[in-house]
C-alpha cells in the first residue's frame, strides 16, 4: 500500500510555561504534586491494551525523600514477555497496514493533550516526583520535549513519504514504498528523561511498527503515565506493550525471539554494547537484520579561549554541569579554561554556586535536587572521595553530599592540575566538574588533548569572541561532540532545532528528534510498474542487417 501524503506545515515548538508565581500553570501543577504524592499508586504491566498483574512487585520511591513509596509495580517474568511478543506481533498486520494518517492522528492528539489540558501537569508532577526533576526540568522534558517528538516526527514521516523517484519514463511508473520492519521494536529506557518513554517506543511506532517498552526502573512511574496518556489518544493495544521488569531476564527472550527486529536504547555505553553482542550471538536465529539504534554516555566537555566572555562561560559551566544534577548524558563534566581568565571565572562560580539551592523539587526555589537513588549516589560520592585523596586534583567549591532522608550531592567543582585525571576522563553522572586550567599559548595543543582524553563524542562547546580561536576549535574537534555548541552550554537540545546524538561510545548517532532516526524503521521497497509489458525479447544489437 502506498502512503498518501500532503503538505503538512512545519510545527512550532511547544512553548515552555514559566511557572512563575501567580500562574495558573503553578497553581495547577501545585495542586496535582500534592494529589499524586499522596496517593500509592499500583502499576501493572499493559500488554495488549490490557492490565496484567504478576505479584512479583517492585517499588517507586521519591529520590529526595527516599522512605516514601509513590508507586508498587509489577515486573514482567519470562511468560510476560513472551505474552507481550504476541500481542506486538498479532497486532503487527492490523498497525502496519494502516494508512500513516491514521497512525500520526494518534500521536497528534496525545501531543494536544499534554499541551491543551491536565496531561500537563500529570507529566510533570509524576517525573518530579518520582525522578527528581525541579519543574523547568521536568516542563522541557516530561511535556515540551514529548509534545514536540510527536509533532516533528509526524511532519518528518511524511517528508520521508514524500520522498519518490524522480522519474519515470513513458510506458513505467517507478515508486517507493516504506515499510515498517517486519517484526518488533525492543525499546529500553533510562531513568533520566520521561519523554523517553514515549519517543523511544513512538518513533518506530509513527513508522507503522510495534514494540516492546521496558522502562527505566527509575522511570517507571512517569512511563506509566505516557503509556496511559497514548491509550487515551487511541494508540490500539499491543502497539506498544509495557513490561518493566529485570532487564537481563527481559532482554533474553527478547533477543531470542526469530521476530526480533530492532533496538531503539538510551542508556548506558558498556549495557548497550552487551545488548549488541547478545543480538550478534542470536543473528542466525532471525528473520531479518536487526536496526540497532542506541545513544549512550557522554564525557562532554566545555572549552574556554581567553577571549571569551567570562560571566557567560560561568553561567553555562553552572547550567551545564549541575541542571537536574548532572544527570543527562549531555551534562558538561570537563572543562579547559585558559589561565588568564579563570581567576575571574572562579570567582562567579563560586559567587553564584553559594546562593544555589538544593532540595525537594516540590519547593520551587531549588535549582537542585537529589540524584536518582543510592547506586548513584554511592558512585558519584566515591569520584569526591577520590579527588580528596589524591595529589594533583581538589574540590575547590563545595564537595558535600547527606543521604539520610534524600540522595543529595551539592554541586562540586574540581580543579586538576592533571588533565589525564579520573575525572577528566570517567563517565561520573552527576553533579562534578573538573576543571584544568590550561596556558593561554597552548591553545590548540589543549584543543588536541581534549580531542584525545575521553572515549566519547556526544556534546561540547566552545566559548570564545575569536572567530578564528573557534574556526580552529571547531576544526580540531570535529569528532568530539555529535551536538556542538558555540558560545552556548553543551545541553539542552531541542527537537527540530538540534537534533540529538553523538558518535564515537556514545552511540550510532541517529539523530532523536529528526528525520534520520525515523528512517532506521522502515524497510524501503522500490516498485517498478511497467503499463504496457515487452513484446519481443530481441535487442536491436541482436538484429540482422
Amino acid at each position: 500500500m502506498l502512503n498518501a501524503v500532503f503538505n503538512m506545515p512545519l510545527p512550532d515548538n511547544d512553548p515552555i510555561k514559566t511557572y512563575a508565581p501567580g500562574s495558573p500553570e503553578r497553581k495547577a501543577l501545585k495542586a496535582k504534586l500534592t494529589e499524586m504524592e499522596n496517593v500509592e499508586l499500583e502499576i501493572p504491566l499493559i500488554i495488549g491494551g490490557e492490565e496484567v498483574r504478576t505479584g512479583n512487585m517492585g517499588e517507586v520511591v521519591m529520590p529526595h525523600r527516599h522512605g516514601h513509596v509513590l508507586a508498587r509495580y509489577h515486573k514482567a517474568g519470562e511468560k510476560e514477555v513472551k505474552m507481550a511478543i504476541e500481542s506486538a506481533m498479532d497486532t503487527y498486520p492490523m498497525w502496519s497496514t494502516m494508512t500513516w494518517e491514521d497512525r500520526a492522528a494518534i500521536f497528534l492528539r496525545a501531543a494536544d493533550y499534554i499541551t491543551l489540558t491536565d496531561w500537563r501537569y500529570i507529566l510533570n508532577a509524576s517525573t518530579m516526583l518520582g525522578q527528581s526533576k525541579n519543574v523547568h526540568q521536568a516542563e522541557i522534558d516530561a511535556a515540551c520535549e514529548t509534545a514536540d517528538f510527536f509533532r516533528f516526527n509526524v511532519y518528518y514521516a511524511n517528508k520521508i513519504y514524500q520522498e519518490q523517484p524522480p522519474h519515470s519514463p513513458h510506458g513505467m511508473w517507478n515508486r517507493m514504498e516504506y515499510r515498517p520492519l517486519e517484526g518488533f521494536i525492543y525499546a529500553v529506557t533510562p531513568f533520566n528523561f520521561a519523554t523517553f518513554n514515549a519517543n523511544l517506543p513512538g518513533a518506530p511506532a509513527i513508522m507503522g511498527n510495534v514494540s516492546l517498552l521496558k522502562p527505566g526502573e527509575a522511570s517507571i512511574f512517569s512511563g506509566y503515565y505516557m503509556q496511559k496518556l497514548l491509550q487515551e489518544s487511541g494508540l490500539p493495544g499491543g502497539v506498544i506493550n509495557f513490561i518493566p521488569g529485570d532487564g537481563p531476564l527481559v532482554s533474553k527472550v527478547v533477543f531470542h525471539s526469530p521476530d526480533f527486529a530492532g533496538l531503539h536504547f538510551t542508556g548506558s555505553t558498556p549495557t548497550f554494547q552487551l545488548l549488541w553482542k547478545q543480538i550478534s550471538e542470536n543473528l542466525s536465529n532471525y528473520k531479518t537484520y536487526p536496526k540497532i539504534v542506541g545513544e549512550t554516555g557522554g564525557k562532554n566537555f566545555i572549552f574556554a579561549h581567553k577571549s571569551a566572555d567570562v560571566r557567560g562561560l560561568a553561567v553555562s559551566m553552572i547550567q551545564g554541569a549541575f541542571e537536574y544534577s548532572g544527570q543527562k548524558c549531555s551534562a558538561a563534566s570537563r572543562a579547559y579554561i585558559p589561565k588568564s581568565i579563570w581567576p575571574a571565572v572562579k570567582k562567579i562560580l563560586v559567587d553564584e554556586l553559594s546562593q544555589l539551592k538544593t532540595g525537594e523539587p516540590t519547593d520551587f526555589s531549588n535549582f537542585n535536587n537529589a540524584v536518582i537513588d543510592k547506586r548513584a549516589f554511592d558512585k558519584i560520592v566515591s569520584y569526591i572521595e577520590y579527588v580528596n585523596e589524591s595529589s594533583d586534583a581538589e574540590v575547590i567549591i563545595d564537595g558535600k553530599y547527606n543521604d539520610k532522608v534524600g540522595y543529595y550531592i551539592k554541586p562540586t567543582v574540581v580543579e586538576t592540575t592533571n588533565p589525564n585525571f579520573k575525572t577528566m576522563t570517567e563517565e561520573i553522572f552527576g553533579p562534578v566538574l573538573t576543571v584544568y586550567v590550561y596556558d593561554d599559548e597552548m591553545y590548540e595543543e589543549t584543543l588536541l588533548l581534549c580531542d584525545q582524553t575521553a572515549i566519547y563524542g556526544l556534546t561540547g562547546a566552545i566559548f570564545a569572541q575569536d572567530r578564528e580561536a573557534i574556526v580552529t576549535a571547531y576544526d580540531i574537534l570535529r569528532n568530539t561532540a555529535g551536538n556542538f555548541y558555540i558560545n552556548d552550554k553543551p545541553t539542552g537540545a531541542v527537537v527540530g532545532q538540534q537534533p540529538f546524538g553523538g558518535g564515537r561510545a556514545s552511540g550510532t548517532n541517529d539523530k532523536a528528534g529528526g528525520p534520520w532516526n525515523l528512517v532506521r524503521w522502515i524497510s524501503p521497497r522500490t516498485i517498478k510498474e511497467s503499463f504496457v509489458p515487452r513484446q519481443d525479447f530481441r535487442y536491436p544489437f541482436m538484429l540482422e542487417k
